[in-house]
């Protein structure tokens, strides 16, 4: 069975970095696209980046420039290096994968605050 397991989150100050992690079992993880997704309280969820099997990625237009995702096909991980984080950022950010039904993990927080 598919699991995913988000790693990394925390509280950082305006500005600061943070990299999550989110380790995969369960499948062929190296012919899968990878997404990250976050919600903030009272949002709905949004797609923040997204990787293909081969290596392509997309980003939401508010975190481009900013956030860097990537895979490792070997440890079966997929990450995202966050820097210059803003308050919007706030939310809880959750890995998926999409194989006939979408899989989530479990969340993790990410604060961004003074």
């Amino acid at each position: 069975q598919v699991q995913l397991v988000e790693s990394g989150g925390g509280l950082v100050q305006p500005g600061g970095s943070l990299r999550l992690s989110c380790a995969a079992s369960g499948l062929i993880f190296s012919i899968y696209a990878m997404h990250w997704y976050r919600q903030a309280p009272g949002k709905q969820r949004e797609l923040v980046a997204g990787i293909t099997r081969d290596g392509s990625t997309n980003y939401l237009d508010s975190v481009k420039g900013r956030f860097t995702i990537s895979r490792d096909n070997v440890r079966r991980t997929v990450s995202l290096q966050m820097n210059s984080l803003k308050p919007e950022d706030t939310a809880v950010y959750y890995c998926n994968v999409f194989i006939e039904n979408a899989y989530w993990g479990q969340g993790t927080q990410v604060t961004v605050s003074s």
